[in-house]
């Protein structure tokens, strides 16, 4: 029986290259043995997730989502809810392709992100699930919230390229005047964290902002999070955190909690009215406070490096 392989690629990313690759791509997943089609994103809200859910019922044994890390987002949550998921692979077309990093992926030549396929490695990896009551959103590789968390995700693409660390260090001393403290309730698997706090980051991959050393003890498929908690504190620690943290030895500094974690609930405590607290998930806003985190151990199988 034929193995049936969908590709959902995202026109625009990556200086809009993905078009002019599709072809190899799909002769690559041919010559992997399946029988290749593509869908080329739309403006349309949730349309790579729309299309990822319809293949995945539709019977395909594997997406591949090309693009940034938002529409590998998307396309892990058209899969993520459905008991029968197909295998996943990503090819990297974005500027931060933080996903690509940690799953060792080329993130500079697509033909060879797609040749990984070839390789026939895969690996069943966490998924995080976020519940915004009602509402439910998955994330692949980070969840964060509070006033540090721009910090992680407002550095312009093509200034970080630029500048690297200096670029954060950059965008730290302009935030500084502005930082706000949210007074919160942690629970997590071995306490609770109740006070003032500046950001509060749930990890699943090492590589953040196109950072490694951020979670620096970060598995991929164990069924923990990786929760790092930023207490309130003066300027000159906040930058001198912020210099730790891109070095990896931030996890010891006593305005941290570093600790690992199955579950999480976040939740606002004395909150003004009208007052909404953003989560970041996979670099967009997902949802508002309060929010509860559950992480599904190995639960969707994606190609990776070798």
């Amino acid at each position: 029986m034929t193995r049936k392989a969908r590709l959902i690629y995202n026109p625009v990313s990556g200086h809009e290259q993905m078009p002019k690759n599709v072809a190899d791509i799909l002769d690559v997943l041919e010559q992997a043995g399946y029988e290749a089609s593509a869908f080329r994103t739309t403006p349309e809200e949730k349309s790579a997730q729309n299309e990822a859910t319809r293949a995945a019922k539709e019977g395909f044994e594997l997406i591949v989502a090309a693009g940034g890390d938002g529409t590998i987002n998307e396309v892990v949550n058209g899969i993520a809810f459905l008991k029968n998921r197909p295998k996943m692979a990503i090819i990297p077309a974005g500027t931060t392709n933080d996903y690509a990093r940690a799953l060792g992926i080329p993130r500079d030549d697509i033909p060879a992100a797609a040749k990984v396929i070839l390789k026939d490695i895969t690996r069943k990896m966490d998924i995080g699930k976020a519940n915004f009551g009602a509402q439910t959103q998955y994330f692949v590789n980070i969840a964060a919230s509070g006033s540090l968390t721009e910090l992680t995700y407002g550095v312009p693409s093509e200034i970080k390229s630029a500048l690297g660390y200096a670029a954060y260090l950059i965008k730290g001393a302009e935030m500084l005047p502005h930082l706000t403290e949210n007074e919160m309730r942690l629970t997590y698997d071995n306490g609770v964290y109740e006070g003032k706090l500046s950001m509060f980051l749930l990890g699943m991959t090492n590589s953040i902002g196109g950072f490694e050393q951020i979670m620096p003890d970060a598995q991929l498929s164990d069924g923990l999070f990786q929760l790092i908690v930023v207490k309130p504190s003066d300027p000159v620690n906040v930058m001198k955190l912020m210099a730790l943290a891109l070095n990896g030895k931030h996890v010891d500094d006593p305005n941290i909690i570093y600790t690992k974690t199955r579950s999480l609930k976040a939740e606002l405590i004395g909150k003004s009215e009208g007052q909404d607290l953003p989560v970041n998930l996979d670099g967009e806003i997902g949802g508002y406070c309060p929010v509860s985190f559950e992480n599904l151990q190995q639960h969707i199988e994606f190609y990776v490096g070798g």
